[in-house]
């Protein structure tokens, strides 16, 4: 059985447990969901912090800004690898995948942010 999730929010622990958390189908599309949003999320953090516009990184990358836009949004589910690698090498940045184990065990810590369970995708510095 995989571990009880905790929310801050009162509404979103009882929707959690109401609609997702006895749904194995539910849980699968949840889960899906938060790497979704992680990987828009850490798209835009680093285009953001490299001071580039959606436009300016498109240019880098040899695509359009469009394309960026719907790789930053948390709803798109058509991320490539292949194209990440391409952002990453116009950020001067490498993609790294890692396979960590799935928890059992029932966190005691409240959910503030959406963490990956099965892989973790991070752009880091060029290793020198």
């Amino acid at each position: 059985m995989a571990a009880k999730k905790h929310f801050e929010s009162r509404a979103l622990q009882y929707t959690y447990e109401k609609y997702i958390r006895n749904d194995p189908e539910q849980v699968a599309s949840y889960e899906q969901e938060l790497i979704n949003i992680e990987v828009a999320k850490l798209l835009y953090n680093l285009r953001t912090k490299a001071g580039l516009s959606q436009r300016e990184l498109a240019r880098k990358v040899g695509t359009t800004a469009s394309v960026i836009c719907r790789l930053e949004d948390a709803d798109y589910e058509g991320h490539s690898l292949s194209m990440l690698k391409r952002i990453a090498a116009a950020l001067e940045r490498r993609v790294e995948i890692r396979f960590v184990p799935i928890r059992r065990r029932a966190s005691t810590h409240p959910i503030k942010t959406p963490r990956l369970k099965y892989e973790s995708v991070r752009a880091l510095q060029p290793t020198r």
